[in-house]
C-alpha cells in the first residue's frame, strides 16, 4: 500500500510540472520574444496499456446445458376427407380451324353465267411445293336492246414449282390465258349485225429468288407474250434485282431494272400499213434511309434511260425518290409524305385488261410521270380500327387516255363502226383528295371504307377522256356463327367525258359530239353456309339495284345477276 501511495504521489507531481510548462510564462528573463507552442496530445497506438494476462477458469465445476425435448400431445381423429389433388385452371378454347391446300369451287346463274376455279397446292417435301391453278368465267350476255353478241369467257391456267432453302428461296411459274369479247357497242343497233367478236391470247414464263443474307436481296424475271387473232402481238421481258451497297458504314439500297417491250399491229386505224413499236428501259433507283426517334426518311433518286429502238432515239430521266414518315403520337396519328416519279411502260396487254374493247391500231409509248408528290396522315382510332387521309398533285406527260374511235365509213373491220376505242396522250396534271377507314372485329367482322376525288387539267384535250371525279367504295365481312357467312361491296363511279364522231354518209353530214357518261354504283351481295369442314354452298347477287349504266361509251352492263355455287376444300 506505501508504495502504491509513492507512485500516486509522483505520478501527481510530474503532471503539475508537465503543465507549468506548457501555460504561457508572463515574466520570462529573456526580453527577445515571446514563442507560444500550443499542441494537442496524439496519442499513439505504442502508448496504449495493455493487460496481456489470459484469464482461466478456476472454478471446479461447469455447468452442463440441460437438454429439452418438444412434442405434441395430439389425439387421432377419424376423418373421411382426402384432398384433391391441385390442377391449372383452363381456358374454354374453340376448335382450331382446319386448313387445305386445294379447293375447287363451281357456280351457275343468270345470263347463262358459269364461274369455276380450282387451286392445288402441294408439298412434295419440307423444301418443295408445287401447285397450280385453273379458273374460268363465262356469261352468254343476252343484254337488252343490243342486237349484236355481247357474250364473254375468260379461261387461265397457271403453274408454279417452289423450293425454300436454308439462304435462299426461289419459286419459277407459267401460265397461258384466253378471253374472248365481243365490239358490241356500236351506236346504231338498227343495222344489220355482224360478227364482232374478237379474242386475245397471253402466255407467261417467269420466277422470283430472295436472299435471307447477301448482297444481292432479290430478284425477278418475266417473259410474256400476248396477241389477238387480228395479226397483233406483243413480247415484253422484265427483269429486276434489288442488292445493298455498303458505303461508309451505311447501307445504300439499289433497284436495278430493265423493262424490254416490243410489239405491232397489221394495220392503222384509218391505213393499212403495219404499226411497230419498240423500246427498252434502264432503271437504276438507290436510296438511303435515316431512322431517328419518331422520323422514318427515305432518300433516294429513280434514274431512267429510254432507248426507243424503233424510233432510233434515246432520252435520260432524273426523277426524285423522297419518302417521309413521322409518328406525331405512337400509333395514332403518323404524318407522312413523298415526292417520287417514274418512266411507266405502258403495252397492248395492259391497255387490253382494262379496257377489252380496244381496237387493235394503237400508237404505245410510255408515259414519263414528273412528279408525284403525297401529304397524308394516318394511324388507329382504337385497337380495330384505323384511317387514312392524303392529298396528291402529280404531273403526267403522255398520259394514256381512252378516247372512242370515230365511224371509218365504208369497208370497214368489224371495230371501225365506232364501237372501239382507241389511245389519245396528254400532258395531264391531277389533283386529288381521298381517305379510307378500315374496320376488323375479331376476324369476325370487317368493313372498309374509300373515297377520293379527282381534277384534272390538260394540254391538248378538251378533257382527261373517261377518267372520272369521283371513285368510291365500300366492302363489309360478316362471320355471323360457326357455319354461316356474309358480305357485300358498293363501287361508285362518278362521271366521264368521251367523244364520239364519224364521218357520215352519203345523206349523213359528219359530226362529232363530247358525251358525258353518267356517274354509276354497282351493290354485290354474297352469303354462304359450310355445310362441314370440307363443303359449303353459296349464293351471289350482283348489281343489286339493277341499274342500267354504261361502263364505257356505248357498252350496256348487265343487270341484275344471281349466282349459286359450292365449295369443296381438300388435302391430298
Amino acid at each position: 500500500m506505501k508504495n502504491n501511495l509513492k507512485y500516486i504521489i509522483l505520478a501527481i507531481i510530474t503532471f503539475n510540472v508537465a503543465i507549468t510548462f506548457a501555460q504561457e510564462r508572463e515574466n520570462d528573463s529573456i526580453e527577445g520574444g515571446t514563442v507560444n507552442v500550443v499542441k494537442p496530445y496524439t496519442p499513439t497506438i505504442s502508448d496504449a496499456f495493455k493487460i496481456k494476462e489470459i484469464p482461466t477458469l478456476n472454478d471446479s465445476t461447469t455447468i452442463k446445458k440441460k437438454e429439452i425435448k418438444y412434442n405434441i400431445f395430439s389425439i387421432p381423429v377419424a376423418s373421411t376427407f382426402t384432398p384433391a389433388k391441385g390442377r391449372a385452371a383452363t381456358v374454354d378454347k374453340e376448335k382450331p380451324v382446319k386448313l387445305y391446300d386445294n379447293y375447287a369451287s363451281l357456280g351457275v346463274g343468270t345470263y347463262t353465267t358459269i364461274l369455276g376455279e380450282v387451286y392445288l397446292n402441294h408439298a412434295i417435301s419440307r423444301t418443295e411445293r408445287v401447285g397450280g391453278y385453273f379458273s374460268h368465267h363465262s356469261s352468254a350476255g343476252d343484254l337488252e336492246d343490243v342486237n349484236f353478241d355481247n357474250n364473254f369467257s375468260e379461261t387461265g391456267l397457271n403453274a408454279h414449282y417452289s423450293q425454300k432453302l436454308r439462304d435462299y428461296a426461289w419459286k419459277v411459274e407459267g401460265g397461258f390465258q384466253l378471253q374472248r369479247f365481243n365490239w358490241y357497242g356500236v351506236p346504231d343497233q338498227e343495222i344489220s349485225t355482224f360478227d364482232v367478236g374478237h379474242s386475245f391470247y397471253t402466255a407467261n414464263i417467269g420466277g422470283n429468288i430472295k436472299f435471307d443474307d447477301a448482297i444481292f436481296k432479290k430478284g425477278s424475271v418475266l417473259f410474256r407474250r400476248f396477241g389477238d387473232d387480228q395479226d397483233s402481238g406483243e413480247n415484253r421481258f422484265v427483269l429486276k434485282t434489288g442488292f445493298d451497297v455498303p458505303v461508309s458504314d451505311e447501307i445504300i439500297s439499289t433497284n436495278v431494272t430493265i423493262d424490254y417491250l416490243g410489239g405491232s399491229f397489221d394495220k392503222n386505224y384509218f391505213i393499212d400499213d403495219e404499226l411497230n413499236y419498240s423500246n427498252i428501259i434502264f432503271g437504276l433507283a438507290p436510296s438511303y434511309q435515316i431512322k431517328q426517334d419518331d422520323l422514318t426518311l427515305n432518300l433516294g433518286v429513280n434514274l431512267v434511260y429510254l432507248n426507243d429502238t424503233e424510233a432510233s432515239d434515246g432520252k435520260f430521266f432524273i426523277y426524285p425518290n423522297i419518302t417521309a414518315s413521322y409518328r406525331l403520337v405512337d400509333e395514332l396519328l403518323i404524318a407522312y409524305g413523298s415526292i417520287e416519279g417514274g418512266l411507266n411502260q405502258n403495252s397492248y396487254y395492259d391497255f387490253a385488261q382494262e379496257n377489252p374493247f380496244v381496237s387493235p391500231t394503237l400508237f404505245i409509248v410510255p408515259t414519263d410521270q414528273a412528279y408525284n408528290a403525297t401529304v397524308g396522315i394516318k394511324g388507329k382510332l382504337s385497337n380495330s380500327m384505323s384511317y387514312n387521309v392524303n392529298g396528291r398533285y402529280f404531273a403526267d406527260n403522255n398520259r394514256a387516255l381512252f378516247k372512242s374511235n370515230p365511224d371509218a365509213g365504208e369497208n370497214r373491220e368489224n371495230y371501225q363502226f365506232g364501237n372501239s376505242f382507241g389511245i389519245a396522250y396528254d400532258d395531264v396534271k391531277t389533283f386529288s383528295i381521298g381517305g379510307e377507314l378500315n374496320v376488323d372485329v375479331n376476324r369476325n367482322f370487317k368493313l372498309g371504307l374509300k373515297a377520293d376525288y379527282f381534277a384534272y387539267s390538260t394540254d391538248n384535250e378538251a378533257e382527261a377522256w373517261n377518267l372520272p371525279d369521283i371513285e368510291a367504295s365500300a366492302f363489309l365481312d360478316v362471320q355471323i356463327d360457326e357455319h354461316w357467312f356474309a358480305g357485300a361491296n358498293l363501287f361508285y363511279v362518278g362521271e366521264r367525258k368521251d367523244f364520239q364522231s364519224g364521218i357520215g354518209g352519203p345523206l349523213v353530214l359528219p359530226f362529232a359530239t363530247e358525251v358525258t357518261l353518267k356517274s354509276y354504283f354497282d351493290a354485290n351481295a354474297h352469303v354462304g353456309y359450310k355445310i362441314t369442314d370440307q363443303l359449303s354452298a353459296f349464293a351471289k347477287v350482283n348489281n343489286i339495284a339493277n341499274q342500267d349504266y354504261n361502263r364505257w361509251l356505248n357498252y350496256q352492263v348487265q343487270g341484275i345477276q344471281f349466282l349459286a355455287g359450292a365449295t369443296y376444300q381438300f388435302d391430298f
